[in-house]
């Protein structure tokens, strides 16, 4: 007998997963206060435009996350990906005023809404295309929350 999941319930995980890695802590894996959303309102334009050594700044690995979502959308629904080029988005992000900042944090938000909202067409999903982006969208945006958490010890000392 073949056991199966009702893709609503899937979706649900999703959502909770999701909504921890940027919104809040809903008890998976992340201490209070340390979403993606709640770190980033503490860091300033100055800090996140401030390399870290040779590394990238934390506007960039933002601007990263963002493309990120952007591009496994596009995989969810079989576009055209010729454009993606992962280097480019590095490159492009250099320091931020606190306009370009607060406008970073806004789409990276816009972005994770239009994302959460393909949970609820969930039913229409055709299989393995939608569910190994959507992991790979919480497990790359966790990554990076991680990655940014890292770097504001720097900030900090």
């Amino acid at each position: 007998m073949t056991k199966q999941i009702d893709i609503s319930e899937v979706a649900a995980g999703f959502r909770f997963l999701l909504t921890e890695t940027f919104e809040s802590v809903q008890g998976a894996y992340l201490d209070q206060g340390t979403s993606l959303f709640e770190t980033l309102a503490g860091i300033s334009a100055a800090g996140a435009s401030q390399p870290m050594g040779a590394c990238a700044t934390i506007a960039a690995h933002v601007a990263h996350t963002r493309y990120y979502l952007e591009v496994l959308e596009d995989r969810m629904f079989g576009r055209d990906l010729s454009y993606v080029n992962w280097d480019q988005i590095w490159d492009e992000v250099g320091a931020v005023d606190e306009a370009q900042w607060e406008s970073m944090i806004a789409d990276l938000k816009s972005t994770y809404q239009r994302i959460l909202g393909h949970l609820d067409s969930a039913d229409d999903w055709q299989g393995i295309t939608e569910l190994s982006s959507m992991l790979g969208i919480i497990a790359h945006s966790a990554y990076h929350l991680g990655e940014i958490r890292q770097m504001m010890c720097h900030l900090e000392s």
